[in-house]
């Protein structure tokens, strides 16, 4: 693997990272229903936890000796989420984001591979770490359902 393909995979992991932490921060200010209390902290948490992410995320394009692109529109055509829809229920937007936590998850492992045939250690220990992180905000999200 050349360091493009590392490259192409951390720009990924940033746009749809920023996708979901957008998507959840909607859904933080939009919560309703009997477990509002509870969900508006779990989001809140969850979008700050990936906040910090996107950032670790950008550093280490920089690290590889690449440019962040950090306009909006780079984040809006490299993701593949759907923007969040203030209008669902509770659930539905658990449900919503328990589908983007899993598939940035699946993500993740494949890019896991590609940075150590790439032999870049540092980029799959970061993989490694947001692949458990978004594991674990799954694992709540449907605990939450």
């Amino acid at each position: 693997m050349t360091n493009s393909n590392i490259i192409q995979t951390l720009e990924s992991v940033l746009a749809n990272s920023y996708a979901i932490a957008i998507k959840t921060q909607n859904y933080h200010w939009n919560v309703t229903g009997p477990n509002f209390k509870q969900l508006h902290l779990l989001f809140e948490e969850q979008y700050n936890e990936i906040l910090v992410a996107i950032d670790n995320v950008a550093e280490r394009i920089r690290t590889l000796g690449e440019k962040v692109d950090g306009n909006l529109s780079f984040y809006k055509e490299n993701s593949k989420y759907k923007p969040g829809n203030q209008n669902l229920s509770d659930k539905e937007m658990i449900q919503d984001l328990i589908n983007d936590n899993d598939l940035l998850s699946n993500d993740l492992a494949d890019f896991i591979k590609i940075a150590q045939e790439g032999g870049d250690e540092g980029t799959a220990d970061l993989y490694i770490q947001r692949l458990q992180i978004h594991q674990k905000a799954s694992w709540m999200l449907k605990s939450s359902l």
